[in-house]
C-alpha cells in the first residue's frame, strides 16, 4: 500500500492505493463513522486478483482538505458524488470497477446511475443508497425510528457540541451497536478515529445529516446533481447489492432490486454488522471480482 493525494476543484483527496498502477481500476469508498482502513484487508486480495485499487478518504476525513475556506462543508450526498467522479478525473481513470456502503455507497450508487459510462460495476452495501430527501419527513417504524437517534441529535446543536466534543465516545457507540458481534479492539478502533480529527469533520457530518432532511441547504454548486437524483434514477450497470444480516440498523434492501435494471445479484452476509468490508474482507472482495465478471462476461 501507499499514500497519495490528488487535486480536484475543491478538495485535496488523499486515498490509499494498491496493487500495480496499470491494473483494472477498482474504487472502495468508505461511510461514517469509518475511514479506508474498512478495506486494509480487501484492497490486498483485490490487487493480488489484478486490480489497480484506490480507497479515498471521503471529505471531512483523515488527510482530506478543502482548498478554500470559502467552500460549504456540505456533507449532502450529490457532494459525496461530485467528489467521486472529480477523484476519477483527477487520477485520469476513465471507468472503473466502483463500491462502498453507507456514505461511501452512495457516493457509488449515484455516479453508477448518473454516468453510467465512466461504472464497470457497482458494489452497494444496502442496495439503491440514493436517498429520497422529497419522502424524509415521513414517519417510520418505531425500532427504525429509534436506530436514527443519532440523525436527530445531529440536528441540534447539543448533537453538534455532542460530536466535537465526545466525537470518540460516539462513534465507538456506533460501531458496537451497528456491528454487535464485531470484537474489534482498542488499536483497531484508534487508526480509524484518527480520521475524525480532520478539522471538517464536524461541519460535514452536521451538515450531511440536516441536508438529508431538508433542514439545510445544499451547495449551489451541486445543486444539478441533487436535482438529477431527486428523480431517483434506476441504476443500470451491472451490479451485486449487499445486506448486513447482523447490522444493529436491523435493514433489509431486498425491495429495491427493481431499481437495478441491468444485471444484478443481491446477497446477504450473514451475522455481520454495518462496516461490512472491515467485518467480511474476503466477502466483500468476492462480490467485487463477481460483479467485474458480471460485467466482462
Amino acid at each position: 500500500m501507499k499514500m497519495g493525494t490528488v487535486e480536484t476543484d475543491i478538495l485535496e483527496i488523499a486515498f490509499h492505493e494498491y496493487g500495480a498502477p496499470d491494473g483494472w481500476p477498482c474504487i472502495l469508498n468508505h461511510g461514517f463513522p469509518y475511514d479506508v482502513h474498512a478495506y486494509a484487508e480487501t484492497a490486498p486480495i483485490l490487487a493480488e486478483a489484478g486490480a489497480r485499487v484506490i480507497v479515498p478518504y471521503l471529505r471531512g476525513y483523515g488527510p482530506t482538505r478543502f482548498l478554500s475556506a470559502d467552500t460549504l462543508r456540505s456533507g449532502e450526498q450529490a457532494a459525496l458524488g461530485a467528489d467521486l467522479l472529480a477523484l476519477m478525473d483527477a487520477l485520469g481513470i476513465e471507468r472503473a470497477v466502483i463500491g462502498g456502503y453507507d456514505w461511501g455507497g452512495r457516493a457509488s450508487c449515484i455516479v453508477a446511475a448518473l454516468w453510467p459510462e465512466r461504472v464497470e460495476a457497482l458494489v452497494s452495501g444496502n442496495s439503491y443508497n440514493i436517498q429520497n430527501i422529497a419522502r424524509s419527513g415521513e414517519p417510520v417504524a418505531a425500532e427504525k425510528e429509534a436506530s436514527h437517534w443519532y440523525q436527530y441529535y445531529f440536528h441540534s446543536e447539543r448533537g453538534r457540541r455532542g460530536l466535537i466534543e465526545n466525537r470518540r465516545d460516539i462513534t465507538r457507540f456506533l460501531w458496537r451497536t451497528w456491528s454487535p458481534s464485531w470484537q474489534f479492539d482498542d488499536p483497531t478502533f484508534e487508526r480509524s478515529a484518527a480520521a475524525f480529527d480532520n478539522p471538517d469533520f464536524v461541519d460535514v457530518v452536521t451538515h450531511s445529516y440536516r441536508h438529508r432532511y431538508d433542514l439545510v441547504a445544499g451547495d449551489p454548486a451541486v445543486a444539478p446533481i441533487e436535482a438529477c437524483i431527486a428523480k431517483q434514477p434506476n441504476i443500470t450497470v451491472p451490479a451485486i447489492t449487499i445486506d448486513a444480516k447482523g447490522s444493529g440498523l436491523s435493514t433489509d434492501t431486498s425491495h429495491h432490486a427493481k431499481k437495478f435494471t441491468g444485471p444484478h445479484e443481491h446477497r446477504n452476509f450473514e451475522n455481520i454488522g454495518h462496516n461490512l468490508s472491515q467485518q467480511d474482507p474476503k466477502g466483500w472482495a468476492r462480490a467485487v471480482l463477481d460483479a467485474r465478471a458480471m460485467a466482462t462476461g
